[in-house]
């Protein structure tokens, strides 16, 4: 159900951010032999996107806020609701019963892994409330069983992610940066872009230069793919029109994130990715733009 507004304001004691993640790159690399394709992505979160808070209650409890809260899934769909039964299922004290609070900023199904966040900060939230300690590794390698995007959705910091997913490198000395997201309104199943390659097995990512600049991130990024942008925008070509829109915004780079459908652009200072995002708002009103920063590395 959804939440009131007296509820938002009171929002929930232990809160965790559940950011947008970003694959500024991502390369397909081969696919296993149970179907999961081989990938190496450069992750990055940024500082917009969901929150979820718990409390305890007499009873399990779920409630959701913000622009998307009407799409959330209800039952077995719903990964917060997953990520909540699995923890208590790793616990080896008793786990009293909780309220769990979504505030939806982010739209689902669209290449920034907003499921997937919401579900680790679930796990981090409840693992602070109940007290379990569980640790970072034992965390990681259960919630991979939720989704090959959990184990970097945990980390929440730059990184440079291999295998399914679940291989995690963290990148040093990764700096800030301003961008805007753009999703045109358009749910792309992951599924169905993957099935839609023309290649599997293409070339990892190139080293990342020893130096992290803006400067030196872009011309490495230049050297860099999504493999799954054009099978994407085959699916929904409103992807292309996103793309067509930061560009034309001032976007010194362009892509779309993860299997889409939304796109990133990278601008110079926070006062260019304002103006561009209100520019492109302007321009289409039915579409999800925000101004951000991803948190740099530690």
């Amino acid at each position: 159900m959804n939440a009131t507004d007296a509820e938002a304001e009171a929002f929930v004691a232990t809160v965790e951010a559940a950011p947008a993640k970003i694959n500024l790159a991502l390369h397909v690399t081969g696919r296993r032999a149970d179907g999961y394709h081989l990938i190496d992505s450069a992750v990055t979160f940024t500082r917009f996107g969901d929150r979820v808070g718990v409390e305890e209650a007499p009873i399990d409890g779920f409630s959701t806020i913000g622009p998307y809260a009407h799409l959330i899934p209800a039952g077995a769909d719903n990964l917060v609701l997953r990520a909540r039964d699995l923890l208590r299922g790793l616990a080896s004290s008793a786990c009293p019963p909780v309220r769990i609070m979504l505030d939806k900023n982010l739209p689902p199904a669209s290449g920034i892994g907003g499921g997937s966040s919401d579900a680790a900060a679930t796990l981090r939230a409840l693992d602070r409330h109940w007290q379990l300690d569980l640790g970072e590794t034992r965390l990681r390698d259960a919630a991979l069983s939720l989704g090959a995007d959990l184990p970097m959705c945990l980390a929440a910091r730059p990184l440079r992610a291999s295998g399914i997913g679940e291989r995690l490198e963290p990148v040093n000395a990764m700096p800030a940066l301003d961008m805007v997201l753009v999703n045109p309104g358009v749910e792309v199943a992951t599924p169905a872009v993957f099935a839609a390659l023309a290649r599997r097995d293409c070339a990892p990512l190139p080293a990342l230069p020893r130096s992290l600049s803006r400067t030196s991130l872009l011309d490495w990024l230049a050297l860099t793919r999504n493999d799954l942008e054009a099978a994407a925008t085959t699916i929904a070509p409103a992807i292309g029109e996103a793309l067509a829109a930061l560009e034309e915004a001032g976007a010194a780079f362009a892509r779309m994130s993860g299997s889409g459908a939304t796109c990133f652009g990278l601008f110079e200072d926070a006062a260019a990715a304002a103006r561009a995002a209100k520019a492109i708002s302007a321009a289409h009103p039915g579409w999800f733009v925000t101004a951000t920063q991803t948190t740099p590395s530690p």
